[in-house]
């Protein structure tokens, strides 16, 4: 083989951050800019073929510039200009959940496929810092076949080849390809850039792709780039070198029978702080997805069960809204200070959509229940999110209750009640804390009413300042130092931990915003220490002892909440954050040996190693195996709201709970000690953590669906009286078994009034499923695979079948 018979595809392109040291003003203008630049470039240059990702770029063009919108139109339609990607912005590619990803597809192939006739079939994410081992099932079922990154580098993770199938845990594949060095360029020549490029060339495989164009506030390529491609395409000690975009490179490589080697498992790891840092976009990216999927549930059951109109375009602005700030510099907290507070609004915006289309759906559901008139008595409607019957605690805020008045369930039967603080420090306002016993995605009625007898509390359930315990767990604060001393299992006779737990260790973090080349954070500065233990609450169905702790000028609160009849122990944590350059973790030692570590990711779960390194994670991280005390099978899951870093160093889990760099701060800038710099996080935040000790495994214990509990709680109305309705006091519209198939969507079609049904297994387990639809008259019957994602079509009309339909909601036919 001659140099000659290697190729180098040049991919010319602009890649563009839309928020980064600058805001979106600045990058909506630079959008346009690149734009223009591109189809200069195209009109100047016959040859000169352009590739760009990100329906939210060719949206503001449509908005902002018809007449280069159509010029976009006819190179698209000529094919020189080459639409990649399919999202509706390049994400951070571990943070968001397993449905935002899926709506990036959704939003994104739908936008290009109405707007220029096609859609992508290359998955395009150059500068995301680590994909999640999904991925290739919610690419694939989105009509995207190939995959395009950068990251992790070769020194952050080996690959055998840069061309390789990246496989997924139900078995789904895509064709992926790591780009060499950088996915943009930055002098006129491209001379360096070619030649270490071309370097990379190994036989069999004869062609690689060489991305070039200025980048990251975009600009793309120049005319000198193009001169330069011809000049060094004439070298005779260089490849071939042609103008060629990532579609005609894979169609190159597929027909070549090459033995291209299978990759099975994640693309981790790089910017290993940017899982943790900037705790505000965190939370507001997880309760913003909980809440338009929760908004959607209800929306489209009470358009089936009420009639109530479906807000389909306000919940899919929302949802691009969501999408935008889930675009890796913002989601991942590395963007200038200012741009937070556009993130702010834009979620902000979504979550008050996302509320209002929840609270009409609700309302309308209530008042078609039938609730007949009975004195001095008041209903509350709790409605259940989750497709399966739920046993959760439920707080309301409530008008007057004294202590003549308890709480009735829907047949009449007296339930344990218990005031806790209100949120207003005012009379005649009251907090009322109860377990509820809710039907499958469906509601119960409860009713606050005088004169009942309230049920004796447990005789186990005990509360001190130090000690509370109920029929499953004992729990002991150390009095000196505020951790947890002891977490006994009485079930499984046991200790949960094997030292101290809910440690607070403040960590030197003297890394940039980023994290670069840090992998792990385990330089303990300190530990934060207890200044106050007492019981704050004691009562039928809850107790809590806080403990106060400061270190330095900050101050941690942690409420720990044991229930009467609940099998876990919840924390709430309030922490007043003045440190700098320090990072705060909460560990928790697992009283387990030959085990196995459990994150889960977006859709799925992933085994990792115990090697204390920085690892990304939705709500939950397991350690199980045999006790170290009685041999059994047991386990301690970890589940919080609104965090999505963890380690586990042998058995000890790690939940990082912030960082504190300087804000958008790049190695190698060194901040100068004088300096005047605003750090991250430097304000008090709430979230709140699970204990979730458990007998056997995560899968069997059922830690997703504690999970997901915890994070998409029920919602409450205050209701009043309705004989006329006639919807029962509880009610149940969905369900799915057996456990491990969740459903995480309901939604109405965007093309129809047909309802969208998505659920996935869960525990990596083969399983024939049953959904069931009382309101719509149906049944799912559908065989799932390990860990696979399904989606159903399911008509209003029920003399048309329920059809399985892919991410983009169209059958194969359609694509």
């Amino acid at each position: 083989m001659t140099t000659k018979d290697q190729t180098l595809h040049m991919i010319g392109n602009a890649h563009i951050d839309p928020v980064w040291l600058w805001r979106w003003q600045e990058g909506y203008h630079e959008a346009l800019a690149s734009f223009r630049s591109a189809l200069d470039r195209l009109a100047e240059d016959p040859d000169f073929l352009f590739v760009s990702s990100s329906a939210q770029f060719y949206a503001w063009v449509e908005e902002n510039n018809p007449a280069m919108f159509e010029e976009i139109r006819q190179r698209v339609a000529e094919g020189r200009w080459e639409i990649v990607g399919g999202w509706w912005i390049q994400p951070d590619c571990n943070i968001p959940s397993g449905e935002s990803f899926v709506r990036h597809a959704l939003y994104g192939q739908r936008y290009f496929k109405t707007r220029f006739g096609v859609t992508a079939r290359v998955g395009y994410n150059v500068d995301s810092f680590g994909h999640n081992g999904m991925l290739p099932q919610l690419l694939k079922k989105s009509g995207l076949d190939y995959y395009v990154f950068t990251r992790p580098n070769p020194q952050e993770m080996g690959m055998p080849s840069r061309l390789f199938w990246w496989e997924s845990d139900d078995g789904s594949k895509v064709l992926a390809y790591r780009i060499p060095f950088e996915y943009c360029t930055w002098g006129k020549e491209l001379d360096k850039h070619v030649r270490r490029a071309a370097g990379e060339l190994r036989p069999p495989f004869d062609s690689l792709m060489c991305f070039y164009g200025v980048g990251n506030h975009g600009g793309g390529p120049t005319q000198e780039n193009l001169a330069s491609i011809r000049r060094l395409d004439a070298a005779p000690d260089l490849p071939r070198l042609v103008f060629s975009t990532p579609n005609r490179y894979f169609a190159c490589v597929e027909g070549q029978g090459l033995p291209i080697p299978t990759l099975h498992r994640e693309l981790q790891h790089h910017a290993s702080g940017t899982y943790s840092v900037h705790s505000g976009i965190k939370r507001w990216n997880r309760r913003a997805e909980w809440a338009l999927v929760t908004a959607e549930k209800w929306a489209a059951l009470a358009s089936v069960t009420t009639g109530l109109g479906y807000p389909l375009a306000d919940l899919g602005r929302a949802w691009q809204g969501v999408l935008f700030n889930q675009f890796h510099d913002i989601l991942a907290g590395t963007s200038i200070e200012s741009a937070y507070e556009d993130a702010r609004n834009l979620h902000g915006e979504a979550m008050t959509i996302a509320d209002r289309a929840l609270n009409a759906a609700t309302q309308s559901l209530a008042w078609n229940i039938g609730i007949p008139q009975a004195p001095g008595t008041t209903p509350i409607i709790v409605f259940n999110p989750h497709a399966w019957d739920s046993r959760v605690n439920v707080e309301v805020e409530f008008g007057r209750f004294t202590d003549e008045h308890g709480l009735l369930d829907d047949q009449g039967r007296p339930v344990p009640v218990q005031r806790v603080q209100s949120e207003a420090t005012s009379g005649g306002r009251n907090r009322l804390s109860f377990t509820a016993d809710l039907p499958a995605l469906g509601y119960r009625v409860y009713h606050v009413a005088p004169g009942v007898t309230r049920p004796e509390p447990p005789a186990e359930l005990q509360a001190s300042d130090t000690v509370l315990e109920n029929h499953r767990f004992r729990l002991t604060i150390d009095p000196t130092t505020g951790v947890v001393q002891s977490l006994y299992d009485k079930q499984a006779e046991t200790e949960a931990f094997s030292g101290d737990g809910a440690v607070p260790v403040v960590v030197e973090d003297r890394s940039d915003t980023w994290s670069h080349n840090v992998f792990s954070f385990r330089e303990q500065a300190g530990l934060f220490k207890a200044t106050s233990i007492r019981v704050v609450e004691r009562g039928p169905v809850r107790s809590v002892i806080r403990v106060v702790s400061e270190y330095g000028r900050s101050r941690l609160v942690q409420d720990f909440t044991l229930y009467a009849d609940l099998d876990y122990v919840d924390v709430r944590v309030t922490v007043d954050w003045q440190e700098e350059f320090k990072a705060l973790k909460l560990r928790f030692p697992v009283n387990v040996h030959f085990h196995r570590v459990t994150h889960e990711i977006p859709y799925g779960s992933a085994d990792r190693f115990a090697n204390g390194e920085e690892e990304p994670g939705q709500s939950w991280v397991d350690v199980s195996g045999s006790s170290r005390e009685t041999g059994d099978r047991f386990g301690v899951s970890v589940i919080n709201d609104s965090k999505y870093s963890q380690d586990v160093y042998i058995r000890d889990i790690g939940l990082t709970v912030l960082r504190s760099p300087i804000y958008a701060h790049h190695d190698p800038m060194v901040p100068q000690p004088d300096g005047l710099y605003t750090f991250i996080d430097q304000m008090t935040q709430r979230f709140c953590y699970r204990l979730y000790p458990h007998v056997g495994g995560w899968e069997e214990a059922g830690t997703v669906q504690r999970a997901a509990e915890l994070n998409q709680r029920p919602i409450t109305l205050i209701g009043t009286y309705h004989p006329q309705g006639t919807l029962p006091q509880a009610a149940s519209f969905v369900r799915a078994e057996p456990a491990n198939v969740v459903v995480s969507v309901l939604k109405q079609a965007e093309d129809d009034d047909a309802l969208i049904l998505r659920a996935y297994e869960t525990t990596r387990a083969a399983s024939r499923a049953t959904i069931s639809l009382p309101t719509l008259d149906r049944t799912i019957e559908a065989q799932f695979g390990p860990c696979e994602i399904k989606t159903f079509r399911i008509p209003r009309d029920q003399g048309q079948p329920v059809t399985e339909v892919n991410l983009i909601e169209w059958a194969d036919t359609d694509k």
